[in-house]
């Protein structure tokens, strides 16, 4: 969220392999006991993209260094993401002692924590297996919320003898012996079966697993975890600021500190998107620059050879054919097939984008082409972006504005059209995007929530009575040009400003 005030960053879920752990435990470190962890988390992604943040659901497969020192984080299914800098944010997976029957009942009756966990399991027969020395750490609490528990050292390597014999001389029984399996009873634990064959009455079988920090990806840039001192797993090192080894990139969370619960990783994540914010700021400053992270990546996307066709989008040919030629506004006007072709229609045309390099390829075009195209370097979400002009037609052809929490490019495109003239908004059918991908082995190429749509204008205009909507359609792409290139649906709407 630090990062996404700033509209700085793309920011990625990567699904591919969560941690093992249980979800309820989110609850009460949140406050939140009747909040379900999913509700949570859609909150928490709808206030990131409110800042212009986008959220991908993808895996990332690998991360590389480009030309700019900058990085392309490659996803399953073919897409990347363009980053100045990286915020590893991963977390870890739960390394379970191979036991039979132990995982199945992970997160249910086999648990980790007594803070997570322990209130709930309260006066029940407890087992608690002993893999690792730091297994032995929670036994004491555990011991406080029941009187039925019992201790299985199943690895006795490096754990404290005196310990065990403290446990024993407080009422704990110890059984220095292996685990075996885990025995169910109707899909329940019922008890812990010992290598000597003898059966431990359970309700809830206790262990702590060890743990590997999920940084497969960035091991192509160097990146890659060391033993942490604790001894339960490994961990990716930072310095006070959450910087790791390798220039540019951070980590943040229990990926860096096992020990850390949600409040301290989300704490810990607030601390360092904020050292990103100042490192990007300072970069910016010392290079004179300004321009956000949506802009550069724009700039990117066209500095190499021409993206589009040249043709107009088939929506806009057939919705202002027939309306009188006058002073038209192109927004989002990429290399500007539909503003060249409405000055050929007679228009007077203004094309605008937050590219410069779009721009320059829009006047060299209209320079060859010998017609009259204006063009306006502007960001839709900036203060006055249009300078104050109106327009008897402001077009916005699958622009890519992101989203503000005050919908301040809705306004500035609105307020652009002049008394009587003509609002015309085109967008993607957003609802197939909206459907869930298999994270493994796809992704989403950008976040089609975190971008202003049709109906966020439609929205807007309802609340106005000096609007008239003509038509507000979801429809095929027409055919024949460019928006033809791919068979999916349209969101149309077109819309009249009073006259006074």
């Amino acid at each position: 969220l630090q990062l996404g005030r700033q509209r700085r960053s793309v920011i990625l879920v990567d699904a591919g392999e969560p941690r093992n752990g249980p979800a309820a435990h989110m609850h009460g470190y949140l406050g939140g006991e009747a909040i379900a962890p999913s509700e949570l988390t859609a909150a928490g992604r709808e206030e990131v993209r409110s800042y212009g943040g986008e959220i991908l659901a993808g895996r990332a497969t690998e991360v590389r260094r480009v030309d700019d020192g900058g990085f392309r984080v490659e996803l399953a299914g073919g897409h990347a993401v363009m980053a100045r800098r990286m915020l590893a944010a991963t977390g870890l997976v739960d390394v379970l002692p191979e036991i039979d029957g132990l995982s199945e009942h992970w997160g249910r009756d086999v648990i980790h924590c007594p803070f997570c966990h322990g209130y709930e399991v309260r006066d029940r027969r407890l087992v608690v297996i002993v893999t690792h020395p730091m297994g032995l750490h929670p036994v004491a609490l555990f011991r406080q919320l029941t009187a039925r528990l019992t201790v299985v050292v199943d690895d006795p390597t490096g754990v404290d003898g005196a310990a065990l014999d403290a446990l024993e001389a407080g009422g704990v029984q110890v059984r220095r012996a292996r685990a075996r399996r885990v025995v169910t009873d109707g899909g329940t634990v019922s008890a812990v079966e010992l290598a000597t064959g003898e059966r431990l009455e359970a309700d809830v079988v206790v262990v702590g697993p060890r743990v590997r920090a999920r940084a497969e990806a960035l091991a192509s840039i160097g990146v890659r975890p060391v033993a942490h001192p604790s001894g339960i797993g490994d961990a990716i090192e930072t310095d006070a600021s959450g910087l790791t080894a390798v220039p540019g990139v951070y980590a943040a969370g229990n990926v860096t500190d096992p020990s850390q619960q949600v409040l301290q990783a989300a704490a810990d994540g607030s601390r360092v998107g904020a050292m990103i914010s100042f490192s990007l700021a300072d970069e910016d400053l010392r290079q004179a620059a300004r321009g956000s992270a949506h802009q550069a990546d724009w700039e990117r996307r066209y500095a190499d050879s021409r993206l589009w066709s040249g043709n107009p989008n088939g929506t806009l040919v057939n919705e202002i054919t027939g309306l009188t030629a006058g002073r038209a506004l192109d927004v989002g006007a990429g290399e500007g097939a539909d503003a060249l072709w409405l000055a050929e229609q007679g228009w007077r045309v203004t094309a605008s984008d937050i590219s410069q390099r779009a721009l320059e390829r829009v006047a060299g075009e209209a320079r060859r082409r010998r017609l009259t195209v204006a063009c306006l370097h502007a960001d839709a979400n900036a203060p006055d972006p249009f300078a104050s002009s109106a327009f008897d037609l402001v077009s916005a052809q699958y622009a890519s504005i992101p989203r503000t929490p005050d919908d301040r490019a809705i306004r500035n495109v609105l307020a652009a059209v002049a008394p009587g003239g003509t609002l015309l908004v085109v967008g993607h059918d957003l609802e197939p995007l909206r459907r869930p991908v298999e994270t493994h082995a796809a992704s989403r190429p950008f976040d089609p929530e975190a971008y202003v749509n049709v109906e966020d204008f439609a929205r807007a205009l309802s609340r106005s009575p000096d609007w008239t909507v003509e038509i507000h359609e979801t429809r095929p792409r027409p055919a024949g040009a460019a928006s033809a290139s791919h068979h999916v649906d349209d969101v149309v709407l077109r819309a009249r400003r009073a006259a006074t």
